[in-house]
Order: C-alpha cells, then sequence, then structure tokens
C-alpha cells in the first residue's frame, strides 16, 4: 500500500525533526559532553565552528525556523567535514566513516529546497 500524497507535507517535517536531533546531538557533545566528546578540550577552531552549526543550526532545524538558509548552511558544512576529514581515508564512505557527514549534507540541501513543512515557525509565520 502506497504511502498517500497528503502525508508528504508532515513527513517533509518528521524528516527535519529527525534530522536537527541528530545533528544537536553532536553539537551538545562537542560543548556540553552529552555524550563524552573523544577530542579533549580545548577544541580546535574548525571543531568550535563546527559544534556551534551543529548547536545553534540544529536548534533551529528542531523548531523550523529559518530553515531554508540554516540548512544551507549546515549542508556546507557536512560537505566541508566529508571531503576534509572523511574523504582523504579512502574513496568510500562505508570505509571512510562519511556515511554521516554524506546524507546530513544531502538532508540538508533538500531541507533548503523542500523547505521546514508544516509543523514548524516557519509554516506558522508564513500563515499569519
Amino acid at each position: 500500500m502506497p504511502i498517500p500524497a497528503s502525508w508528504s507535507g508532515p513527513l517533509l517535517s518528521v524528516l527535519r525533526i529527525a534530522a536537527a536531533l541528530t545533528f544537536l546531538h553532536h553539537g551538545t557533545s562537542k560543548f556540553l559532553g552529552l555524550p563524552p566528546f573523544p577530542v579533549p578540550p580545548p577544541l580546535p577552531p574548525m571543531l568550535i565552528a563546527a559544534g556551534v552549526i551543529e548547536l545553534v543550526g540544529g536548534a533551529l532545524l528542531l523548531i523550523g525556523f529559518f530553515t531554508r538558509p540554516v540548512s544551507f548552511i549546515a549542508s556546507g558544512m557536512c560537505a566541508v567535514a566529508y571531503f576534509m576529514v572523511h574523504a582523504p581515508k579512502g574513496f568510500f564512505p562505508s570505509v571512510n566513516q562519511g556515511e554521516a557527514a554524506l546524507l546530513y549534507a544531502f538532508i540538508f540541501l533538500y531541507l533548503a529546497a523542500a523547505g521546514a513543512g508544516p509543523w514548524s515557525v516557519d509554516a506558522t509565520r508564513n500563515r499569519s
């Protein structure tokens, strides 16, 4: 049984929320130690920049506020992370452990184009 087309908006919101929660988790790991981050403090500047994008961007995406620009920035950060950190370790994402960065980059690129979905601050702001 196919999923009804009427579900596409709510499922877009569910995708945004799930991606935002897991992205936010990376930021809390770097700055709050929940769960513990494998790199001991002080963090290098690139990890601080990534952590800020993950923490602030993840929170904004979670509520669906400024979704398109935040998603675009997050997508770029994840692409940079993939090519700077993971790609030098090998061609295949399963070998270089870059699956998450690669998936985040494309999910956030999609959200930058599609928007936040109906369950978001953006949708509420557009209605009024």
